[in-house]
């Protein structure tokens, strides 16, 4: 059942581009809306975190259980 919704998509996204007129292009302002996302992430993911407060806890209960 899941290839089939797979099959079924892929042969939509090849097939719908020939069959729908083209699109204007979106105003200039929104495409810096996934620059800016890649580099919050960016930032997020490089960002120093306090190691120490993060764990304060979680290892006694991991002895626990």
């Amino acid at each position: 059942e899941a290839f089939f919704v797979l099959a079924c998509l892929t042969v939509s996204l090849l097939i719908l581009p020939l069959v729908l007129p083209p699109l204007p292009p979106p105003p200039s302002l929104l495409l810096f809306v996934p620059v800016c996302l890649l580099i919050l992430l960016m930032v997020l993911a490089f960002m120093p975190t306090d190691v120490r407060s993060m764990g304060i806890g979680w290892p006694r209960l991991w002895c626990i259980a």
